[in-house]
C-alpha cells in the first residue's frame, strides 16, 4: 500500500484501510465524515489510525493533529500533502503546517 502514486490512490487506501480495520460501512465513509460522531471511532481508534497511516504511507503526524483534523477528508489531504502528493490543505494553520513541513520532507509550503 505504500507504493501510491498519487493523492487519490493514497485517500483510497485510507478509506480502505479504515474499512477493514474497524467494519465501517464504505456508506459511511464519506469525506464530509467526523472521525468520531459519524464513523463511531473513539480516540483511542483515531489515534491506531493516525499510527497506521504513519506506519504504512511514512508519514508522520506532529502533535496537536487531533485539534486540526476532524472529517475523513481532513485527514486524507493532510497525509496527501506530508506525502507529497497535494498540495497544502487550506485548513490546517500556519504553525500546524510548520511542524508538519519539519518532520516530512514531503510537505511544502505551496
Amino acid at each position: 500500500m505504500a507504493e501510491v502514486k498519487n493523492w487519490m490512490e493514497l485517500n483510497r487506501a485510507i478509506v480502505k484501510l479504515i474499512r477493514d480495520q474497524y467494519g465501517i460501512d464504505e456508506a459511511k465513509l464519506t469525506r464530509t465524515a467526523v472521525l468520531e460522531s459519524d464513523l463511531g471511532l473513539n480516540l483511542e481508534q483515531v489515534e491506531q489510525i493516525l499510527e497506521m497511516i504513519t506506519e504504512t504511507f511514512e508519514v508522520k503526524f506532529p502533535d496537536g493533529t487531533l485539534d486540526e483534523v476532524l472529517r475523513l477528508e481532513e485527514l486524507c489531504l493532510l497525509s496527501s500533502w506530508m506525502r507529497g502528493l497535494y498540495k497544502q490543505p487550506p485548513f490546517v494553520s500556519e504553525g500546524f503546517a510548520a511542524s508538519c513541513r519539519s518532520i516530512n520532507p514531503g510537505a511544502t509550503a505551496a
